[in-house]
């Protein structure tokens, strides 16, 4: 995936460099991006995240140490969970892009399908309730999804999906005591798809383990890893 990243460089308007506000120092992995964006000559926005959980000292402290290595087109702190200053990162893109012809009309913004936007909801709400409990290694499947009228007459989706992961002991913290957390993934992904559909959404979500998955050129390929 990250090499991947880097050969999209050349291709790329501008980049941004993503990192967290609670850094204390530039880690070898991010040396290693610093290097691949300077010898880019593109365009780079450092992007720090999570600053409500630092001080504003401890903040421009890491700004100054990553200023020094590069000349960034811009430096925007944000806090993604309480989205704050998103809009002025959006701006910022905005400034570096040429302008050009429209290729697509201005309703349609994605190229995936419902299913497909379904499927990246509920593995978005799985990675962001999990925290560090669960390593990236989770896949999510829509195995249904079937739109039919209520008894009243009301359009409504059945949706069902299955989170895979790749432990016993993973399937476990997913679905969490009692099934908790994986009723609190449901949810919100529920909620979710049906401002995206505009219409009620059944859903039901399983966990499975599958060991191999990662090994599954038509599973990762779906996430464009290679």
């Amino acid at each position: 995936m990250i090499d991947t990243a880097f050969g999209m460089f050349s291709e790329v308007d501008c980049i941004l460099f993503l990192i967290e506000a609670t850094s204390t120092e530039i880690g070898r992995g991010d040396s290693k991006i610093l290097e691949k964006i300077k010898e880019s000559g593109k365009p780079c926005i450092l992007v720090i995240n999570k600053i409500d959980l630092v001080k504003k000292e401890e903040l421009a402290k890491l700004i100054s140490i990553y200023s020094k290595e590069y000349d960034f087109s811009s430096v925007v702190p944000i806090s993604a969970y309480k989205d704050k200053n998103t809009d002025i990162l959006v701006s910022e893109i905005e400034k570096l892009l040429p302008y050009g012809p429209k290729f697509y009309s201005e309703d349609e913004y994605t190229d995936q399908t419902s299913r497909q936007l379904v499927e990246e909801l509920i593995r978005e709400k799985a990675l962001k309730f999990l925290n560090e409990e669960v390593p990236h290694g989770i896949y999510v499947e829509v195995e249904k999804f079937k739109s039919r009228k209520t008894t009243k007459g009301e359009d409504i989706y059945d949706v069902e999906a299955t989170i895979y992961c790749l432990r016993e002991s993973h399937k476990g913290i997913i679905i969490g005591k009692g099934g908790t957390m994986l009723k609190k993934i449901s949810t919100y992904a529920r909620q979710d798809s049906e401002k995206m559909l505009g219409t009620k959404v059944n859903l039901k979500v399983w966990v499975k383990v599958k060991e191999d998955w990662q090994e599954k050129d038509n599973i990762v390929n779906k996430f464009k890893l290679k």
